[in-house]
């Protein structure tokens, strides 16, 4: 029993349980549940940008071969438009055949709201975008935790110092160093993971309430049952080409997983996903790689519920649209879903600038989908922390920078027992 109680993942679903119930009878805790869930997310944070640094720059550095570095890059890519294209259209498809928005009455949305997202979303340019991902100021950058440009000059960073050759072997051994001193202190901040999920969960119940679900019950179970089919059906379909289980990478990041559904935040699990990916096999300088670049291409999920999201306003308000409109729509958010990575409440920045874009209804329709984002996020965050992972392991693959012997100790159920017990031991 005691064993049970000690186990994380177990902490976290009773927290999850316990946030739902706190929202629903003491909807007044929502403020202080914020609070809670908000300080957790940036414990995690402020260590994000020096755990993709040093990660990054080590990784490269020992790799020493920048050509090497660009061809990960350049398929890391690839990969992301291709998956993240298909997400989008599975959501089209799935939209118009379940047709979520068909016999939705209107409810009386806050369209003041919207004025400051339109706003944003008029902003968002694709070469500004580009641009933005060069720094000028790299301590701007950090303290702003801007992912990209601290890719960027830590790609760069790790170059200059691999050129160094031996005299650079002792800020390589200080800067291990200090990586392992980051993931310890992660250790330590990932044991207050169930307070973080139990303030996102009572936040979201008791500020929005169970009740705002009923009149969008069809779009969420659509948005669930897609991002569903998404991991099991294509991901799964891409686990087995590369011969490896999806089954046993979920069960792996499964404390990552209920942290997500906790917080509705993929980013309060970057650091800890990082190392997951490296524990299941995956070359450091490819994790360094792949998943703080896949957090701002890689948004499966983001552009299932993008794409959903657009037919559903399109048949709640009845407008009809052609196959090429369609298409069009697809286009747009290929593009869109990526110009509004990292911003600040992007769902709906990236559904406004798709609709300025599209020029098929007003910006203001999107209001009605405000009470239910927040339970929608989770599907969201869930499905691109998955994809991410994923796409680490199949990029490493590639580069045969993928070690099958650490996979398979790492995925042994007795491995992944004894992990655990060895983290709450060190407690």
């Amino acid at each position: 029993m005691k064993k049970i109680v000690s186990n994380l993942t177990f902490q976290v679903l009773v927290a999850i349980s316990l946030g739902i119930l706190v929202g629903v009878i003491y909807p007044g805790f929502a403020p202080h549940a914020e609070l809670i869930s908000k300080s957790f997310i940036n414990m995690i944070s402020m260590l994000i940008a020096p755990i993709i640094f040093f990660t990054i720059v080590l990784g490269i550095a020992h790799m020493g071969d920048m050509k090497k570095v660009g061809i990960v890059g350049g398929k890391a890519l690839l990969y992301f438009e291709i998956v993240t294209t298909i997400a989008i259209v599975i959501g089209l498809v799935v939209a118009n055949v379940l047709k979520p928005g068909v016999g939705v009455e209107v409810p009386a949305g806050d369209v003041a709201k919207m004025d400051a997202y339109a706003k944003q979303a008029g902003s968002i340019n694709w070469l500004e975008f580009i641009a933005h991902i060069f720094p000028k100021n790299i301590f701007e950058a950090f303290s702003k935790g801007e992912i990209l440009q601290i890719l960027v000059f830590a790609i760069l960073f790790g170059y200059g110092l691999s050129k160094m050759g031996q005299t650079g072997q002792s800020l390589l051994i200080t800067f291990d160093k200090i990586a392992k001193v980051l993931f310890n202190m992660m250790k330590v901040i990932m044991r207050l993971a169930p307070l973080g999920a139990f303030g996102g969960m009572a936040y979201s119940v008791g500020k929005f309430g169970l009740h705002t679900l009923l009149p969008m019950a069809k779009l969420m179970g659509a948005v669930y049952l897609t991002c569903f089919l998404f991991i099991f059906v294509v991901l799964n379909a891409i686990c087995r080409y590369y011969k490896f289980s999806l089954w046993k990478y979920l069960k792996f990041i499964r404390q990552e997983i209920l942290i997500v559904l906790g917080t509705s935040s993929s980013e309060s699990v970057l650091p800890s996903m990082m190392k997951k990916m490296e524990d299941i096999g995956c070359n450091k300088s490819v994790v360094g790689l792949v998943i703080p670049t896949g957090y701002s291409f890689n948004l499966d999920g983001t552009s299932i519920y993008l794409a959903m999201a657009v037919i559903f306003l399109t048949q709640v308000f009845g407008i009809d649209l052609t196959i090429g409109e369609q298409v069009s729509i697809m286009m747009v958010l290929m593009v869109t879903s990526k110009g509004a990575a990292g911003v600040t409440g992007s769902g709906f920045i990236v559904l406004a600038s798709t609709l300025t874009a599209l020029k098929i209804m007003p910006v203001e329709h999107i209001a009605i989908l405000l009470g239910v984002d927040r339970f929608m996020s989770e599907a969201r965050a869930i499905t691109n922390m998955i994809g991410n992972g994923i796409a680490s392991i199949v990029i490493a693959k590639s580069e045969n920078e993928f070690d099958e012997a650490k996979y398979l100790r790492a995925t042994s159920p007795s491995a992944i027992e004894m992990a655990e017990e060895e983290n709450i031991m060190k407690e």
